[in-house]
């Protein structure tokens, strides 16, 4: 009766999880996914610690107590801006997670097989070390990028190609030791081998990832990360763990298609070394040759916008370092009550992670219905009297469609160059997060208006008030 009642709660757990992918898939249903996954972990909790062979509850009950510490003083310290390192961290925790799990089910001394089951249970180990050590080592690198504790620009070591393939047949080669050792004694050293190459293997996939990949890398490493769950959930035999990693792990690799498309990107080319590796020949001419800025005052946007029939918002990453997101919003909302038509323009891969602006847009209150994604408003933009670019610079690139040679060459952009007025918010001519000089700055329809967005757009509120 009490395995039934597990499995029962399990089964649900796993439901609650499927609804809550579902309600994550848009943004009206956001918060009641949350709710359905925050019930479904509850439910796993519950069903765990009713689990036969669960003991030691005293020592459950403090590292739990210290989890939800510190969780909750996460949550209730990290900003908005730093989520995409919040989440990179997360996933190393994951990795760690896995790792640890199979050295302990390794030296189990009570766990006795023989024959093709002890085959089988050696290779639920062996993956799960080796996918967990990849994603742990892989995700602090994503950390120390996204914080900016290591350069963005990737680095390329000479022979990287061989090198990796070096790393994927030693794990094979430890892997068949390891699975082939007479005794644990034996099995040990491949499997130390092994978790040490699996470790340098994340480092050198990700170092060697360019700045505006990163969204790509954040989904990949979610899948990774789930798929380090589901291989723990084999080790350990229990079913949750693996339908929970296998939807993760699934839910991130569709996820990072998905953003390989929105780049017109490889995977395979992705992982090998990303954008803002450098220049190729005939890439894009200094700011010098590109001809002169034409900068602009608060007091001038204010006009045109007051002007305006049609204005389209651009959000990227440099709205989130200002936290400006409030104040676009409340200009959002007076330009409309003049009666004039307010969209907003999301790149698949604008900020540092997939859905960044979203999140950031919908905690400011801007209205679910006039937030459009690349592909609905691209065409738009010529109708467009003016676009608001505020901190966006890689995924409004020109250079990205116009110059063969630039570094992000192929990748599908925001043309907000089409609109009839471009008014471009930010602190600098400094180049964006890929590293690649931008043509846009120089248009003859661009008005660059400098200084911090949020400072910028609160004097826009009072102008347009």
């Amino acid at each position: 009766m009490e395995g039934q009642m597990i499995n029962a709660l399990y089964l649900g757990a796993a439901m609650l999880f499927i609804l809550a992918l579902g309600g994550l898939s848009s943004n009206e249903n956001a918060r009641r996914g949350n709710l359905y996954g925050m019930l479904g972990m509850a439910l796993a909790i519950l069903a765990t610690l009713l689990s036969p062979g669960v003991d030691r509850y005293e020592v459950i009950a403090v590292c739990m107590a210290l989890g939800a510490v510190i969780g909750f003083v996460l949550a209730r310290r990290v900003k908005m801006t730093q989520m995409p390192q919040l989440v990179a961290i997360l996933h190393s925790l994951v990795g760690l997670a896995a790792v640890s799990v199979g050295y302990a089910t390794f030296l189990d001394a009570e766990t006795q097989f023989s024959g093709s089951e002890k085959v089988i249970h050696d290779i639920e180990i062996y993956v799960g070390v080796l996918i967990g050590a990849l994603t742990f080592s892989g995700s602090v690198i994503a950390f120390g990028k996204l914080s900016a504790l290591i350069p963005s620009k990737p680095l390329l070591l000479p022979w990287r190609h061989g090198l990796n393939a070096l790393l994927l047949l030693l794990a094979v080669y430890y892997g068949i030791r390891f699975v082939a050792a007479a005794s644990p004694e034996q099995a040990l050293l491949p499997l130390l081998v092994m978790t040490a190459v699996a470790l340098i293997f994340g480092v050198h996939m990700v170092i060697a990832i360019g700045g505006a990949d990163m969204p790509v890398v954040i989904s990949m490493l979610n899948s990774y990360s789930g798929w380090a769950a589901a291989a723990t959930g084999f080790m350990l035999s229990n079913d949750l763990l693996i339908v929970t990693g296998a939807l993760v792990g699934s839910s991130g690799a569709i996820l990072s298609y998905i953003m390989c498309r929105a780049m017109n990107r490889n995977f395979l080319s992705v992982i090998s070394g990303g954008f803002g590796s450098g220049a190729k020949a005939g890439a894009s001419s200094t700011s010098a040759e590109q001809g002169e800025v034409i900068s602009t005052t608060v007091d001038e946007v204010a006009q045109m916008l007051k002007q305006a029939e049609k204005v389209m918002i651009v959000p990227g990453y440099g709205m989130a370092m200002a936290q400006a997101q409030r104040e676009v919003s409340e200009v959002t909302r007076l330009l409309m009550a003049k009666g004039v038509h307010v969209a907003f323009a999301i790149h698949p891969v604008a900020g540092r992670m997939p859905g960044h602006m979203n999140v950031l847009l919908a905690e400011a209150k801007v209205p679910y219905d006039i937030v459009f994604e690349m592909e609905e408003v691209n065409d738009d933009f010529p109708n467009v009297d003016v676009t608001l670019v505020i901190g966006a610079n890689d995924t409004v690139n020109p250079a990205a469609l116009e110059d063969p040679g630039s570094p992000i060459s192929g990748m599908p952009v925001l043309e907000v160059w089409n609109s009839k007025t471009a008014v471009v918010l930010k602190r600098s001519m400094a180049t964006g997060y890929a590293g690649v000089e931008n043509p846009l700055f120089y248009k003859d329809n661009t008005r660059m208006l400098f200084g911090d967005a949020k400072g910028n757009m609160d004097e826009l509120v009072r102008a347009l008030a």
